[in-house]
């Protein structure tokens, strides 16, 4: 396992210098989702609900949440990102909206904080949209899916069903 980066030598935070790393280009997926019961997705999908449409909205302020990751998570580094993407799927067999983000840019460090902000917080925007008709809302499944760029190079996350080969 790799050693934290955001500790120093003596287990104080700081910021990581990226000054010297390659300018690559960096993309980050990230994926949540909120569940729901059957009305509160129907009032979402059929355009019914007294807020207006929830989707738009949620995804504005994922969109938001990417280009403010630096001003909520301590030590990360201001980003000028060159695209943001929030896609919200209505899911409705298994009631629930789906969160895809995409985070890309050109640049020293990763954006997979950025894209973890924007679907936690489209996440958040329709729990606070749609607690009043539904307080039983939950959001899981948060976690990056896929990060490219950097050293590091292209890494994807491992959807085979446990027991599956």
């Amino acid at each position: 396992m790799a050693n934290l980066t955001h500790l120093d030598n003596q287990g104080h935070a700081h910021m990581v210098d990226v000054s010297e790393k390659d300018i690559t280009t960096r993309v980050a997926r990230a994926q949540a989702y909120v569940e729901m019961l059957p009305e509160t997705l129907a009032l979402i999908t059929d355009g019914k609900h007294k807020k207006g449409d929830v989707l738009a909205v949620a995804r504005i302020a994922g969109i938001q949440a990417a280009k403010k990751c630096s001003d909520l998570i301590p030590l990360c580094h201001p980003l000028m990102l060159s695209k943001v993407n929030v896609e919200l799927t209505p899911e409705v067999e298994l009631n629930r909206v789906r969160i895809d983000t995409l985070c890309k840019l050109n640049g020293r460090t990763g954006v997979e904080m950025e894209a973890l902000c924007a679907a936690s917080t489209a996440a958040l925007t329709l729990y606070d949209m749609c607690k009043a008709v539904d307080r039983g809302m939950t959001i899981t499944g948060l976690r990056v899916m896929e990060k490219q760029g950097g050293k590091s190079g292209h890494w994807v996350v491992d959807t085979t069903p446990e027991g599956a080969q």
